[in-house]
């Protein structure tokens, strides 16, 4: 069975691109499987779902390699696990790595994908790097010019939609003198974040 998995990483980027990458390979939706999620680790849910019930001769498609992760060793283990499995791997952007093509072929066709799979991982790593430095260049500039604000803040008064019901249940639950640390748990937010509205709100 085919299987495609798709990840970005925030609930604010699109997922499009690769729901239409999935939809003309004609992938099911039931075996379509999306993540917003950051590419830090493999704690994402959707993901854990796929893995459970990949078995030997299925199929994961993607469209690149850091749809998987932004962190070599990370997409090295991941490959691996995929392959003990028996799962045949296809990455869209880099046709030569895709897996199926080398399970009657041994030697060289094999060994060009392993090269060719230890090279593109470290490129992506190497990418995830550079945007980080590149991220902490911009903010220290920004601060020395002195117009860094900071990530917006996602709850407070003015917020909309499920963003202001949390802002309100915070709120309310402080004024209930519930504790920061059982209010954290309960919403699922972190108690830095709460903290910062109760100092707001001079609670």
């Amino acid at each position: 069975m085919k299987f495609f998995y798709i990840r970005v990483s925030s609930k604010e980027q699109n997922e499009a691109r690769q729901l239409e990458q999935a939809h003309k390979l004609e992938i099911p939706e039931k075996c379509i499987y999306i993540d917003k999620e950051s590419g830090k680790d493999f704690n994402r849910p959707k993901w854990q779902a796929l893995t459970s019930i990949l078995r030997i001769g299925d199929e994961l498609i993607i469209s690149d390699l850091s749809r998987l992760s932004r962190n070599r060793e990370d997409i090295k283990n991941c490959w691996k696990m995929l392959r003990d499995k028996g799962v045949n791997i296809t990455v869209l952007n880099m046709p030569i790595l895709n897996t199926k093509q080398y399970t009657q072929m041994e030697g060289m066709g094999q060994l060009i994908s392993d090269i060719v799979f230890e090279l593109l991982s470290w490129m992506v790593e190497e990418e995830r790097i550079r945007i980080k430095t590149n991220q902490k260049a911009g903010i220290k500039e920004a601060k020395k010019k002195g117009v860094y604000k900071g990530r917006p803040q996602k709850y407070h008064e003015n917020a909309v939609g499920s963003d202001k019901l949390v802002y309100d249940a915070i709120i309310e639950s402080l004024n209930s003198n519930i504790s920061i640390k059982e209010l954290s748990i309960k919403l699922g937010i972190s108690r830095t974040t709460i903290y910062k509205i109760k100092n707001e709100i001079n609670l």
